[in-house]
């Protein structure tokens, strides 16, 4: 993905929303709290404070960041492996952040009920499920942003704009 397919995308959904995968989520959470965590978090070491800084940038672009209850029990649950005492001063930034999303729940037996939740599970089930025509999908989990692209739902590959470090016109 170029810049200007990127730009593009983003005036498409600027005022409907994005949805921000659950790894991107956790750097999002991690890095507002404090970017140098990023390194040292075992769940985030793969990513850069500059990766952070490009997400927060892009995040900015949308007037709406939308989640499920999937999504962010994820994201909690591998916050929940920081050490003490960042835990839980983290904690107290993860509730100001969830309260600035735009949550949106999908009920988990019709989510199961989608052909690819065998293979994909409930929190990537229930994006497909909700972003179509709808939102568009932050992520960096190739087998995700894949199966949005077989079924034409807008995605962004992460992984696609962080070598260039994109930056809006």
């Amino acid at each position: 993905m170029n810049g200007d397919c990127l730009d593009v995308m983003i005036s498409k959904y600027r005022g409907k929303g994005a949805i921000i995968d659950s790894n991107l989520l956790l750097l999002y959470f991690v890095g507002l709290y404090d970017p140098e965590q990023i390194h040292r978090f075992k769940r985030t070491k793969a990513y850069s404070v500059e990766d952070f800084i490009l997400l927060a940038r892009l995040l900015t672009c949308f007037n709406r960041l939308v989640t499920t209850p999937n999504i962010l029990t994820e994201v909690s649950n591998l916050s929940g492996q920081l050490r003490e005492p960042i835990k839980s001063s983290y904690f107290q930034e993860f509730k100001k952040q969830v309260r600035l999303l735009h949550e949106r729940y999908r009920p988990s037996g019709m989510v199961c009920r989608n052909p690819h939740f065998q293979r994909f599970g409930l929190t990537d089930s229930a994006i497909v499920d909700l972003s179509k025509n709808k939102y568009l999908v932050l992520t960096d989990d190739l087998r995700l942003w894949s199966l949005l692209q077989k079924m034409e739902i807008d995605a962004v590959n992460f992984n696609q704009i962080r070598p260039f470090g994109w930056s809006s016109k």
